[in-house]
């Protein structure tokens, strides 16, 4: 019975969930690495770097590649067909022409009978006038007129039936009132600010988990302390109950301590849970399980410790670190190149176009069905006379945004500075109250010791002795409270400061 006992004391260690020892630092990370609003401005980084890569595109020309088909349904005529001439029967024409002349030379001739007979009588006029009276003149002019319309027919109405187009188009900026340099400026300005706006959520999630983490370590302290309390009132009270038992005390007294006791043990339970719900916070913060098993390793320690104190930087230096300056800086900077923008719309636009053109049918051989093709180059200059005062207005109004984030810049820097020194004056205030807790404690604890001394030899009556631990209690919780004010006042100086920087590239972060 005595060996499955051992056995199963020894095993109760492994039994219990094993808990999970952080540093400060690796508190940091994590929640870093979990932080939402963090994870969203990084996508919001990586949008202003593609804005800047697409700002950048304007530089370069612009290729474009287009091809339709088109049937058009309706005949098309390059001219009029009522001034078009018409050549068929024109041979039936030049008959009739040839017929009535040859009347009329038979008319003439008639009117001299002696040239009549001579012509008569000559065999070679005879012979002239049976072939001209025999030739079919209107057989062979009807086909070649035929002909001739078909021939103006096909050329004045070509074969659009169906089209086919293909081209490719270049445009290349040379001169845009320097839009494209401002809108590059602007771009690179916007993915800075995106940045910097990283850095002010990072310092953001910094100091909060600095909060929860120094949270924990001053209520698991208390906690300490309080069952540091209530172990030396326990103590105390079995002193007092033998001392009632031996009649060198009172009921009374005996009743005050345990009073004090139970009092004791309350501040410990409720120390207990507050520390259960400081983790859980802090687990939240995190980004671990609510019930998660962690210890800190700053936890057991019996001093706060103290934060390194890094020189004190100088109110310019200050300003240019924090982030919020930087901030409003490049939006000024951005409306000074909306004004550039809005100026360059007033500006001469001045770009280079080519063209390149497919088609069937064939414009450079009479619109026959074959692929043909051309090309064009030119330079095209838009040159803005009159758009209502349209762009003066927009360059006034950007000029006028300027001017209020330079106004707010100046606002900004007077409460940085307010804020940098308030808070160092604090942290001077919080040193010398450590100082002061310190002293006060040292003398508690000896006043302590001479209490219980005197107590136990039955010098000191118990309101006095109770006196000394509730004293010992108020300088040891001051104590902690001044310790950790020093570590939550150097976390807001960092952070005013502007000292916490954020390495994105790597994802890894650090304190100057």
């Amino acid at each position: 019975m005595k060996r499955t006992l051992l056995l199963l004391l020894a095993l109760v260690p492994q039994l219990l969930p094993a808990q999970r020892q952080l540093t400060l630092d690796e508190c940091r990370r994590m929640a870093i690495e979990q932080n939402k609003d963090l994870v969203q401005q990084r996508t919001k980084l990586e949008m202003a770097g593609y804005d800047r890569k697409i700002a950048a595109s304007y530089y370069y020309p612009k290729i474009s590649a287009i091809g339709t088909y088109q049937h058009l349904g309706g005949g098309f005529s390059l001219i009029d067909d009522r001034s078009i001439p018409q050549f068929s029967g024109i041979g039936d024409r030049v008959q009739a022409s040839r017929d009535a002349l040859m009347q009329q030379i038979q008319g003439i001739i008639a009117q001299d009978p002696q040239l009549a007979q001579q012509l008569m009588q000559n065999q070679t006029w005879q012979e002239i006038m049976t072939r001209l009276s025999s030739s079919e003149l209107a057989t062979v002019l009807n086909g070649v007129g035929a002909s001739v319309d078909k021939a103006i027919d096909d050329a004045i109405h070509p074969d659009l039936d169906n089209v086919f187009v293909g081209a490719i188009s270049l445009q290349q900026p040379i001169f845009a009132g320097g839009k494209i340099v401002a809108s590059n400026k602007m771009a690179r300005y916007a993915e800075e600010l995106a940045r910097l706006e990283y850095d002010g959520n990072y310092d953001e999630a910094l100091v909060a988990v600095d909060q929860a983490y120094w949270q924990v370590v001053s209520v698991a302290a208390k906690k300490k302390l309080a069952d540091s309390y209530s172990q030396l009132l326990r103590n105390m009270l079995g002193n007092v109950e033998i001392s009632v038992q031996e009649g060198v005390a009172t009921e009374a007294d005996a009743l005050t301590v345990r009073v004090k006791s139970n009092d004791a043990d309350m501040a410990l339970t409720k120390a207990t849970n507050g520390l259960r719900l400081a983790k859980m916070f802090l687990c939240k913060q995190i980004g671990l399980p609510l019930d998660s098993e962690i210890s800190l390793a700053d936890e057991g320690t019996e001093d706060v410790p103290l934060p390194q104190t890094p020189e004190a930087k100088s109110m310019d230096q200050v300003i240019a670190d924090r982030s919020e300056t930087r901030r409003l800086e490049l939006a000024s900077a951005i409306y000074d190149q909306k004004v550039k923008i809005a100026q360059a719309d007033m500006l001469p636009q001045i770009a280079l176009t080519a063209n390149y053109i497919v088609m069937n049918p064939n414009m450079n051989h009479g619109f026959e069905n074959e692929f043909g093709s051309n090309w064009s180059a030119g330079v095209v200059v838009n040159i803005p006379i009159f758009h209502g005062f349209e762009a003066l207005q927009k360059t006034r109004k950007a000029k006028a945004e300027a001017t209020i984030y330079r106004s707010k810049y100046e606002d900004a820097c007077n409460l940085i500075n307010l804020q940098v020194t308030q808070l160092r004056q604090q942290q001077v205030e919080a040193l010398e109250r450590l100082s002061t807790a310190q002293a006060n404690l040292d003398v508690a604890e000896e006043n302590l010791r001479t209490a219980t001394a005197g107590f136990d030899a039955g010098v000191i009556d118990a309101n006095t002795a109770l006196g000394a631990h509730t004293a010992w209690l108020k300088a040891h919780s001051e104590y902690i409270d001044a310790g950790i004010e020093v570590q939550l006042n150097d976390s807001l100086i960092k952070k005013a400061e502007g000292s916490y920087v954020s390495d994105l590239g790597s994802e890894e972060k650090k304190i100057k």
